[in-house]
């Protein structure tokens, strides 16, 4: 209804302006939503039309008003309109608003935030991408939660959405911690040593690069053997290859679902890279590409030469991610594809891009890389695999699992041991995902553990808290029916705002989903719940004289929260 109104006066005011200069359009008229009593519901800005139609903006928003005013059109909703310097506040009749506003929600039911606007789409989302010779760590975190993120805005806004995961399973870097297993295991195993699985693996990756400081050339020839031993199918080095790539992959399975992350694909680059490979010599002999000196086939891309295949005829990342591309599209012929990747990779997938373009593929001009920023650590300090400085994401969630059951030991007497477990660990994903989300996800940003878990200000842990207080509420209520409601007394300028801002949540969405940005939604959640607090203080809800009617604006604000929730992987709590 906000938004059907919003639109409606941005049409009235732009026909009216049309009168002055013909040439004038919809999109030059912009139309701000305060959400701020004391700056109306709607503030239209006058300054950049002022040059179009050679009137000051004062005189513009003189004029606009006066048609609206006399317009005395009840589908306005009128109340008031005021001028404030170059602006236009328009304000609503906030009693007959509420009541049409949380009327239309409560007919729609769950579906009051979802919109059309990405209907004809077909999304193909990547993201997580683990390499088999490491745990999953914080950086894959922030990956982890803006794709499942990203591909829920979409869904929220009817794209029809397909999640795929590529496992980077073979190449250079798998045969470093293969060929320090070989050197250094002994016959060990996760069982034998006690220890998960993808971590057995990556203590190996680790070992390797500490041997290869001191061997270097010996390394190199080892590993660069070892690969073209496994491309060539040598029984020994595909036996040792599948027992690590398993115990990997078995490790990484449990952190995806201790965090809800699954996919409606799994790729895996050891079954592709071939693939890859075939489409480059096609290109080579279509004279899209060509050889070097040493042989290695190349591709310009811009000015700059970018290897496709090594001069041995090994191939590489690109030459993987081509084959990949390709295959993928012939398995869901999607409009459009987003690749979630540190911009790190920028350079790798504005060449990917290219070769695919080259290759005469037509879907390849909709492919996008959200090119996220990097998570540091306090401090500053970078987080490395080879070196072991990485920070588990296991690990992670241990310590704000047990920093989050300190919190609820000190307020929670009566509860179960099991009970603050559960609690806690949801907390702690709580935390991880929201302070992840919460930033936009160009920006480079810092991981603050101890800032993520707190119960109050800006953080996943104080958006839970909030919608077990609204629980505890309709605990507390006699009877609540959401088929009865009755809107007349709901008039206050807390509830109005409450209202409004619940029912702008379908924009948020098509806004973070057009933009790729999850923060939107964070911060939406946020301010809700600030609002609800801010209501929750001063008001009486339970046996007031209009209790039915604020349970019903609470049943909104919980299910508005619930819809954030669902975007940015907050699990639900009960009670905390």
């Amino acid at each position: 209804m906000f938004l059907q109104l919003k639109t409606r006066y941005l049409d009235l005011i732009t026909s009216t302006l049309k009168k002055i200069n013909s040439d004038l359009k919809s999109e030059d008229v912009k139309i701000d939503c305060p959400f701020d009593i004391k700056k109306g519901d709607l503030a239209v800005p006058f300054f950049a039309l002022s040059k179009k139609i050679s009137t000051s903006p004062q005189e513009i928003a003189l004029y606009v008003k006066k048609v609206i005013d006399d317009a005395k059109d009840e589908s306005l909703i009128l109340e008031k309109t005021e001028i404030s310097g170059g602006y236009l506040n328009i304000y609503f009749d906030k009693k007959k608003l509420a009541s049409k506003q949380l009327s239309l929600m409560i007919e729609r039911g769950g579906d009051f935030a979802k919109n059309d606007s990405l209907k004809s789409e077909k999304v193909m989302v990547e993201f997580s991408c683990p390499n088999t010779n490491k745990p999953l760590h914080l950086g894959h975190m922030r990956n982890d939660c803006l794709g499942r993120s990203i591909a829920q805005l979409l869904k929220y806004c009817a794209s029809d959405v397909m999640t795929v995961n590529l496992v980077n399973d073979r190449g250079i870097h798998i045969c470093k911690s293969m060929y320090a297993y070989a050197l250094f295991a002994k016959g060990k195993t996760p069982e034998s040593e006690g220890a998960k699985s993808d971590r057995f693996v990556a203590d190996y990756y680790v070992m390797y690069n500490d041997w290869e400081k001191e061997h270097k050339e010996e390394a190199q020839n080892a590993i660069s053997e070892m690969l073209k031993k496994w491309e060539e199918g040598d029984e020994e080095t595909l036996k040792l290859w599948k027992k690590m790539r398993q115990w990997a992959l078995d490790g990484i399975e449990e952190t995806y679902k201790r965090t809800n992350i699954s996919f409606d694909k799994v790729y895996y680059e050891s079954e592709l890279y071939k693939f890859g490979r075939e489409y480059v010599l096609k290109g080579l002999k279509e004279g899209v590409f060509y050889r070097d000196e040493s042989g290695a086939i190349m591709a310009d891309v811009d000015g700059k030469q970018k290897v496709l295949l090594r001069s041995d005829g090994t191939s590489i990342y690109i030459t993987q991610d081509i084959g990949t591309a390709i295959k993928r599209h012939d398995d869901y012929p999607y409009t459009s594809c987003i690749y979630v990747v540190g911009n790190e990779q920028n350079d790798h997938f504005k060449t990917l891009f290219c070769v695919l373009s080259k290759l005469k593929f037509k879907w390849a001009e909709k492919l996008h890389q959200l090119s996220y920023g990097m998570v540091n650590l306090p401090g500053g300090s970078r987080m490395k695999s080879r070196e072991g400085t990485v920070v588990d994401a296991d690990d992670l969630i241990n310590s704000l699992s047990n920093s989050s059951k300190e919190l609820i030991n000190e307020n929670s007497q009566d509860t179960s041991e099991d009970e603050k477990n559960r609690i806690a660990e949801s907390v702690a994903i709580s935390a991880l995902n929201y302070f992840l989300l919460s930033v936009s996800p160009s920006k480079d940003m810092i991981f603050d553990p101890k800032k993520s878990i707190s119960f109050s200000g800006n953080t996943g842990p104080y958006l839970q808290y909030t919608l077990a207080r609204i629980n505890s509420i309709f605990e507390k209520a006699e009877k609540f029916n959401i088929r009865e409601y009755n809107f007349k007394s709901l008039s206050s300028d807390d509830e109005y705002m409450l209202i409004l801002y619940i029912s702008s949540l379908s924009d948020v969405i098509k806004k973070a989903a057009l933009s790729y940005d999850p923060s939107l939604v964070a911060t939406y959640a946020y301010n809700v719940s600030k609002l609800f607090s801010h209501y929750y203080h001063d008001t009486m809800i339970l046996n007031s004289d209009n209790e039915e009617e604020k349970l019903l604006l609470l049943h909104m604000t919980r299910e508005a929260l619930k819809v954030c929730f669902d975007i940015l992987g907050i699990p639900l709590l009960d009670r905390m």
